[in-house]
């Protein structure tokens, strides 16, 4: 496992812990990590490059909603809950990921769990970042914007 790895937020004594069941994987340019609406296989966390996180609109199209890097953790609610990926991810560049596989990843916690509560504030960590993103976005100058009760 790459040191990059550290730099995911994860505490070394988790990124030490995690080595045993850590796969690297490579993406060209262009290639796809996972796509909305696959069931989730893993987890993956960025170790080198670039990845675009694309959120599909209701009109066949997507948009980005972000570009990141470098010790991002990709895929960790889709991974806990069961649920199918809610964006795509593609390799912006040539891009290096530690995956965890989504199985391997629960038994995993299922025999340690004094890193449950760890992987609970990540995955907090997570939605409040989602939060401020789509704040972000409802708040663009190009959108109509509701009038709170009291100003009218």
């Amino acid at each position: 496992m790459s040191s990059q790895f550290s730099r995911s937020r994860l505490s070394q004594e988790l990124e030490q812990a995690l080595r045993s069941i850590v796969k690297t994987r490579e993406f060209r340019k262009g290639e796809t990590l996972y796509t909305h609406g696959t069931i989730a296989a893993g987890l993956f966390v960025i170790e080198t490059g670039a990845v675009q996180v694309l959120l599909p609109t209701g009109d066949h199209q997507i948009q980005v909603l972000e570009v990141v890097r470098a010790g991002a953790i990709l895929g960790l609610s889709e991974t806990m809950s069961g649920d199918n990926y809610r964006v795509t991810a593609n390799a912006e560049e040539l891009t290096t990921t530690s995956f965890i596989d989504r199985v391997e990843f629960l038994e995993f916690l299922d025999g340690h769990p004094d890193f449950c509560m760890q992987i609970v504030r990540l995955l907090s960590e997570n939605l409040h970042g989602l939060y401020h993103k789509f704040r972000r976005v409802s708040a663009h100058p190009g959108r109509p914007r509701r009038r709170r009760i009291n100003e009218a």
